[in-house]
């Protein structure tokens, strides 16, 4: 039991300095998000339940307007699609990293996010650290970092009256800052080109509410097309 518990240890120390950027970005948005449920009428205990079990990033604040609007559970559920069918694609590249992992395997697919994907797909993990319990702390932590965030700007929310237009850009925002940092990571860009290409090209032929789905699966059939290539010039498919 002893090393076991030596071994999470372990484990959490080396994700959490992973985690750092992330805690940042988080708490600053998840407190925005916090604040701007808070501010359209919701109870303050909303982003707090919704941070714990739909953890969507972009699709939280989505909620907002799902919640205030007249019932109607089949848009709700072809609004989330789209807005999250991108963790589709993530699921699959994450099967092999995930194999082995045991139970912790169930919350590390519940937990997967934008940024989680992109640290467990990128960090080098030390050799005596678990690899399951490394990524699954990874998860864990980033949930918290949200969690924390929602709750501090529910709270925050019900004590001042601002105007909160605009609040819900900043989720684009932090997505343009990981593109950067991958970018500067990356010896090669062809990942990234096509991530930015395929989608401007479905947006001019499938529009701006269609063009969603048809860019992930391009771009999925582009970067196995092209892995060898990727892979030869040092760059990473995932």
């Amino acid at each position: 039991m002893r090393d076991k518990n030596a071994m999470r240890i372990a484990a959490l120390r080396a994700a959490f300095p992973s985690t750092i950027p992330i805690m940042a970005g988080f708490l600053f948005l998840g407190m925005t998000y916090g604040v701007y449920m808070v501010q359209s009428g919701l109870r303050f205990w909303y982003p707090m339940l919704t941070s714990l079990t739909v953890f969507g990033g972009s699709l939280e604040f989505v909620i907002v307007s799902l919640l205030q609007g007249a019932f109607n559970p089949l848009q709700a559920l072809m609004m989330t699609l789209m807005i999250q069918a991108r963790h589709l694609f993530y699921g699959v590249s994450m099967l092999d990293k995930y194999r082995g992992t045991g139970l912790k395997k169930l919350y590390m697919i519940f937990g997967l996010c934008d940024e989680t994907f992109s640290v467990n797909c990128t960090a080098e993990i030390p050799p005596h650290v678990d690899r399951g319990w490394f990524m699954f702390f990874v998860t864990l932590l980033d949930q918290f970092y949200w969690f924390a965030g929602a709750t501090l700007g529910a709270l925050f929310g019900m004590l001042i009256r601002f105007n909160t237009r605009g609040l819900d850009f900043s989720m684009t925002a932090l997505f343009v800052v990981i593109f950067m940092e991958q970018w500067k990571k990356d010896r090669q860009h062809i990942s990234a080109l096509i991530g930015l290409a395929l989608p401007a090209l479905c947006l001019l032929l499938f529009g701006a509410e269609r063009f969603l789905l048809p860019s992930m699966a391009a771009i999925l059939v582009a970067l196995a097309l092209l892995e060898k290539p990727i892979e030869r010039k040092g760059g990473d498919v995932a």
